[in-house]
């Protein structure tokens, strides 16, 4: 039985899909591990001070085990949004699904994405990442920004695939 129910850990991408217009899924990309790293940290500074309740005097002793509870809860709930937090290319768009109890939804058509800016930190050089940021024909996009893509120039190169296919984009001509 799972620890959580599915509907805060699944978000679904299926439902968002334009089955019914040829919609296929290219690439589902999940946050890289590093994400979970901050998260990991924080439950084990939790974990530390759930160690430290028996240890403590009985009159202070509620506050390493609310602290550490505190802590645990917060981590996992980071590292839950971190999971659940999807960026999506298909042959049609580009969607991103986030939030736990919330979800939100931006999408943007293949036809709009004017550029695609790859940022890779030095640390995302080093173990795997970049960051995405999409210009858009629109003033106001719900898309701009996604950050720790794992195997941003792959990533890269299937949107652009993507969007060749798509005739968006014709040959270059010299």
């Amino acid at each position: 039985m799972p620890l959580l129910p599915r509907f805060l850990t699944d978000p679904e991408i299926g439902r968002h899909l334009l089955r019914e217009e040829g919609e296929v899924i290219v690439d589902e990309v999940r946050k890289h591990w590093v994400v979970y790293v901050v998260p990991a940290l924080i439950g084990l500074a939790g974990l530390a001070l759930l160690v430290l309740f028996p240890l403590t005097d009985i009159d202070l002793a509620w506050v390493p085990l609310a602290l550490g509870l505190g802590l645990l809860a917060w981590g996992g709930w980071r590292a839950l949004a971190a999971n659940v937090d999807r960026f999506v290319i298909t042959n049609m768009r580009v969607f991103r699904v986030h939030g736990v109890l919330a979800r939100s939804l931006a999408t943007m058509p293949l036809g709009r994405i004017l550029d695609i800016t790859v940022v890779k930190p030095m640390s995302g050089r080093v173990l795997g990442y970049g960051h995405f940021t999409f210009e858009s024909a629109a003033q106001d996009q719900g898309l701009r920004e996604i950050r720790f893509v794992g195997s941003p120039d792959q990533r890269d190169l299937a949107i652009q695939r993507v969007v060749q296919r798509a005739g968006l984009r014709g040959p270059k001509v010299n």
